[in-house]
């Protein structure tokens, strides 16, 4: 079930960049990510993640980019529908083989 954004794209893009621009007029990041979270409206951890997630896409801070985590997720549901796929599968050969076996069942 898909979850609804809290906050547009816009806004999570404005309040990373005005981290980027406002980051050394404070005396701590924590800092920078309480006021301008404050002031948006937001709480400072969802900036934090924001801010650190802004950081892995352009390859300052090393991780899985948006892209290749959502790529990530994507093959990991199609594994899990292959896997359920060939249990079925297997059940069903099972079930045809016992049944054209010929042999009476006890």
């Amino acid at each position: 079930m898909p979850r609804h954004a809290r906050y547009s794209p816009e806004v999570r893009e404005r309040a990373v960049r005005m981290m980027a621009e406002h980051r050394d007029e404070y005396p701590s990041e924590w800092a920078a990510f309480t006021s301008i979270a404050g002031k948006l409206g937001m709480t400072p951890e969802t900036l934090r993640v924001w801010v650190r997630r802004a950081q892995v896409d352009e390859g300052v801070r090393p991780g899985l980019t948006t892209d290749e985590r959502q790529k990530l997720k994507d093959l990991e549901k199609e594994v899990k529908e292959l896997r359920r796929a060939n249990e079925i599968l297997k059940d069903a050969s099972i079930f045809f083989a016992t049944e054209l076996d010929g042999r009476p069942k006890k």
